[in-house]
């Protein structure tokens, strides 16, 4: 139900963005909203209609490629935004100011684009289409195949209203990427760097005294080879990112580095995240799914949301099981 009423909002703030603010200044912003946009100029197409229509194709692509739980939510979401499109009336809240269409569409497009992703779904479109691509390109990434479908639907937006219009989707563009980022990830600005190393007490040393950064070494083991190592845990923020692998690489090149939000990017994909742990602080930040395991028996399977509620991960397995337990969240 939580999801539902997200999706339902997420959608409805991203059709008032496309119906009442970027189509009556003639701003195409990528996706297949800004397709309907270019249609609707060309052919007098609706833009509910045709969003709809550009989708069926894509989920009937992607249920054959990664099956109904890759499709479900996205696809609520997707028929969500056609009906919005089709029920709101056009009304130019921007009174055919761009700049003012591109920050406050901007605004709306990634407030409803932030919720909708927050429940693990996409409104379908150029989304849908570069996760289906990354599966056959794995060299490129969902983000920068998705970059490039929606460069070349801003450049026919380019060539149909000229290039002001674009330049400010541009900015439009960035304006939602940043909202929808804010709403995903709120106002902290640090991100989770797990590191897998053969030298990971070097490592861990250089980084506690280089960045002053405090570092969790968590008992990892190889499947493959069945060696154990020392997987290093450390938050930074965006900023010391570059700073980081740096000082990782300078003291292994051979350093595996991972970012919370390239697991993020793998699930966007359809993949899962196999991620043990007994760091439960870390669990209930990086993983949404989650199993409790004792003395063999599983206890508990499902949502880390569901579990947890208004308490800590830590605290609800304590009352659970009172006393050891083991752990093995999933990142999906």
């Amino acid at each position: 139900m939580k999801y539902t009423i997200r999706i339902l909002i997420g959608t409805g703030l991203t059709a008032l963005a496309v119906k009442c603010v970027y189509e009556p200044t003639d701003m195409v912003i990528g996706g297949f909203s800004g397709v309907a946009i270019v249609l609707r100029s060309l052919f007098g197409l609706p833009l509910g209609v045709t969003t709809f229509m550009l989708n069926i194709p894509v989920y009937f692509a992607a249920w054959k490629m990664k099956g109904f739980r890759f499709v479900r939510w996205s696809a609520m979401a997707t028929v969500s935004l056609s009906l919005w499109l089709s029920v709101i009336p056009s009304v130019n809240l921007s009174q055919s100011d761009r700049f003012i269409a591109a920050v406050f569409g901007g605004f709306l497009c990634g407030c409803g684009t932030g919720l909708v992703m927050s429940c693990r779904a996409t409104t379908g479109g150029t989304d849908m289409v570069a996760a289906l691509i990354h599966t056959r390109l794995g060299r490129y990434s969902v983000v920068e195949i998705l970059q490039v479908l929606d460069g070349l639907i801003v450049i026919a937006g380019l060539y149909l209203f000229g290039i002001r219009a674009a330049l400010y989707s541009i900015i439009a563009v960035l304006a939602a990427a940043k909202m929808s980022d804010f709403i995903l990830e709120g106002a902290n600005v640090s991100r989770s760097v797990f590191v897998i190393s053969d030298r990971s007490r070097e490592v861990a040393r250089a980084i506690m005294e280089k960045m002053q950064r405090g570092v969790t070494g968590l008992p990892a083991k190889g499947m493959y080879s069945d060696a154990r190592r020392c997987m290093l845990y450390c938050v930074v923020s965006k900023r010391e990112i570059v700073k980081l692998k740096e000082i990782i690489l300078n003291s292994d090149p051979e350093a595996f580095v991972i970012l919370k939000e390239q697991m993020k990017e793998l699930c966007a994909s359809g993949n899962s995240v196999l991620f043990s742990s007994h760091i439960l602080d870390v669990v209930e930040k990086v993983c949404n799914k989650v199993s409790v395991i004792k003395h063999g028996q599983l206890l508990y399977s499902g949502r880390t949301t569901e579990i947890v509620g208004t308490k800590g991960l830590e605290e609800v397995f304590m009352e659970m099981n009172g006393d050891e337990i083991s752990v093995t969240p999933t990142k999906e």
